[in-house]
């Protein structure tokens, strides 16, 4: 083995894809990469710790052939990228380069590669979203044509058991839920959410996502409406991110309204459907193009805990719909 410029130079096999029997390596560089990332920024005693082995099935699933991934002359994983597309949205995330690897060129090559697998298969909007504060970060992906937009931020409701929330966990009806609707039911229910996506934001398509949560049991999705015309649905995980940790929060991954007016009406199921899983914190991934449902969750006692820069390429910004609402988180 070589060096080049002090680094290791061990080579690539090339671009292949990544299956589940991946998971403890993606795991292990995943953890040694953005560990090393907080290093870098200043915070030394960071440790990013491994993601839950169903997060990363979801991840793989859910990208199919766009799970991309390259491998060393000894086989083991150098860079990763997955990358997903619901429709004519494509974005990436999460991805990463082996440490001893980083200004070899190969994250360049991972992110234009997945920019040419979405572009190949018809995305109109291709993003990403990072740590605002990383400066390194952007200025990298700026180079690749990735232009910032609004901020994500993630609020938190703790959800108790009085007011207007008890009122709401009590009145939830069971067949608001789509994995308690029997097997054609659901199929009906997931072929209505897409119809209600693409009437909001023209080619946009959760369904995958959808039928792959309630297939790896990971969470549930929760209907406003009747099933056959929803008005809207948000798609929920219950499974922790983090391996070992129990559960404590319903994630909010997607999020689809008719009329931007019935979020508060959609946010109280999700309260109720957050003590039903038995766990008190819901967190939503709320884009900052939608002032007035950020304003609803702050109203209601929500709490700023992250926040993620969204970066587009190719000109294609994240487009606000001209009625109703869509939160789409692209993060797993």
């Amino acid at each position: 083995m070589t060096t080049v410029g002090g680094r290791p130079e061990v080579g690539t096999r090339g671009l292949g894809v990544a299956t589940a029997v991946d998971i403890p390596a993606l795991n292990e560089l995943f953890t040694e990469a953005f560990t090393d990332r907080y290093r870098r920024d200043g915070m030394a005693g960071v440790r990013v710790p491994p993601l839950h082995p169903q997060i990363w099935r979801y991840a793989i699933e859910d990208a199919g052939e766009g799970a991309l991934c390259w491998r060393d002359g000894r086989g083991r994983l150098v860079a990763f990228n997955m990358v997903h597309r619901s429709g004519a949205e494509g974005w990436m995330g999460p991805l990463c380069v082996r440490p001893d690897q980083q200004g070899s060129g190969i994250g360049k090559q991972i992110v234009t590669s997945g920019l040419h697998w979405l572009r190949a298969r018809g995305a109109r909007v291709i993003g990403l979203e990072t740590m605002p504060r990383t400066m390194d970060n952007i200025g990298f992906y700026s180079r690749l044509g990735f232009v910032p937009g609004a901020l994500t931020v993630t609020l938190t409701l703790e959800v108790g058991r009085t007011g207007d929330a008890a009122a709401s966990i009590d009145s939830t009806p069971p067949s608001l839920v789509l994995s308690r609707m029997p097997a054609s039911d659901q199929r009906h229910a997931v072929a209505a959410c897409r119809t209600l996506t693409g009437a909001v934001q023209d080619g946009y398509d959760f369904s995958r996502e959808l039928e792959l949560t309630v297939a790896l049991g990971l969470g549930d999705v929760v209907l406003l409406g009747p099933p056959a015309a929803p008005a809207g649905f948000a798609l929920y995980h219950t499974t922790p991110l983090v391996e070992g940790r129990s559960r404590d929060e319903v994630r909010v991954l997607k999020l689809v309204l008719a009329r931007r007016e019935d979020f508060p009406l959609l946010l109280d199921r999700l309260m109720a459907v957050t003590r039903q899983e038995g766990v008190r914190r819901l967190a939503v991934r709320m884009q900052g193009e939608y002032p007035d449902a950020y304003q609803a969750m702050l109203s209601r006692g929500a709490r700023v805990r992250w926040t993620d820069l969204r970066m587009c390429a190719d000109g294609g910004q994240d487009q606000v719909p001209s009625r109703g609402l869509v939160l789409s988180n692209w993060e797993i």
